[in-house]
């Protein structure tokens, strides 16, 4: 996989050693028991894939070098870079200035940027009318669009089965970045339909199979289904993408669902459900996969609590806290900053946003065990900065160099 120049203020010596060794063990990627750093009364167990993926390190190589090449432009992001704070206030110090908020509210007018600008079309996309809202006022948009690869891959499956007559659904948070411009791509080849859950999935499943009255559709599902889309008849055949960052789970069950329903109702057998319904798996991100699937292996370990780390509008990271909130306290945190001491922690409520104060959070033992993760968009500098900060905490700092020894 190609190698990306990314500002060493993001790289982790520690991070980056244990990443190399565990790939060098695990080439094939097999192994998902986490990564054991033992300090002794403190026992930190790192996942086995975490942090910067291949769309994000792409992006942040465009967007510094964009900068750096540039130094006499005024440089614009259409919206957040990627979704964490420390990348996207280094931007702004670096003097990028956004135009957009991350649910598209207007910060800076279009009408005050010109063919001189530069404006970076960040990770999640954009949607095709601001990309020919720049094109149209002569701002070159492919040099300077950091678009993840493995969204543009749900785009292009997207058309593929388009061309078959498929429609589509999407799975994902209809008020994302990434959800609104898989929308617009989407919706421009054939009629879609954006659900954010099973909840949602199996209330349209419904019009599929007659359960619910047509009439009520536009009502239910207002603003997320594309011009024209017609209930009685564009979900007779379709296909499920998703936004990459979503539980790959979740897509997966509202996918077998739809599917399920679709072979009950058109009395479909193997050989002939792909009449009715397209195979979108390859549209998975990798990333997404890896880093849920590591959150399984690592909760598998006996811990006393969860640290994830990651911006608090980071959909992927918010779905690691999902999980592992599911077997044992989670703190969601940002910074290391957020760890004021062992009595106290400062973190983030993933589905309310609410900013959190929990006491007491590390337990009372002669042996604590805690789990870590980050998300896509986090860098391994802060993860080590947590590491850092939680072994002080212990007094065990004289521990890391001899514990960082054993990955090199």
């Amino acid at each position: 996989m190609k190698q990306f120049t990314i500002p060493n203020i993001y790289r982790s010596s520690l991070i980056s050693a244990i990443k190399n060794k565990r790939k060098l063990d695990d080439k094939f990627k097999k192994d998902f028991t986490p990564t054991l750093l033992d300090f002794g009364s403190l026992q930190i167990y790192l996942a086995r894939h975490f942090g910067f993926c291949y769309g994000v390190e792409n992006a942040i190589e465009i967007a510094f070098r964009t900068i750096e090449e540039n130094p006499r432009k005024r440089i614009f992001l259409l919206s957040e870079m990627i979704h964490n704070p420390q990348v996207n206030a280094d931007l702004e110090d670096r003097g990028v200035r956004f135009l957009q908020d991350t649910y598209g509210k207007q910060l800076i007018d279009f009408d005050t940027i010109t063919k001189d600008d530069i404006v970076l079309i960040p990770a999640f996309g954009t949607t095709l009318a601001i990309e020919a809202l720049l094109t149209e006022k002569g701002i070159p948009t492919e040099k300077y669009n950091t678009t993840c690869p493995f969204v543009e891959k749900v785009w292009n499956r997207s058309e593929q089965i388009a061309q078959k007559g498929y429609s589509i659904v999407i799975h994902g948070k209809p008020k994302h970045e990434e959800t609104r411009a898989t929308f617009s791509h989407v919706s421009k080849n054939t009629p879609s339909v954006v659900v954010n859950d099973m909840k949602e999935t199996i209330e349209l499943a419904k019009y599929i199979t007659g359960e619910k009255d047509a009439a009520t559709f536009e009502t239910e599902f207002k603003g997320r289904f594309s011009e024209g889309f017609d209930i009685t008849k564009d979900l007779q055949r379709f296909g499920v993408v998703n936004q990459t960052t979503q539980l790959a789970t979740d897509t997966q069950a509202i996918s077998d669902y739809l599917k399920q329903v679709v072979r009950q109702h058109y009395q479909l057998t193997d050989a002939n459900i792909n009449e009715r319904f397209a195979d979108t798996r390859d549209t998975l991100c990798y990333a997404t996969n890896d880093n849920q699937t590591a959150v399984t292996g690592l909760l598998e370990t006996d811990a006393d609590l969860a640290l994830v780390i990651g911006g608090y509008n980071s959909s992927n990271t918010s779905h690691l806290v999902e999980l592992c909130e599911q077997k044992l306290p989670t703190y969601f945190i940002d910074s290391y900053k957020r760890i004021i001491n062992k009595d106290e922690i400062s973190h983030c409520n993933w589905t309310t946003k609410e900013q959190l104060t929990t006491k007491a959070f590390l337990p009372n033992k002669s042996v604590v065990r805690v789990l870590i993760t980050s998300g896509a968009s986090c860098p391994d500098s802060m993860v080590e900065k947590v590491i850092e900060k939680l072994v002080s905490l212990y007094n065990a700092d004289n521990l890391l160099e001899s514990v960082a020894a054993r990955f090199c």
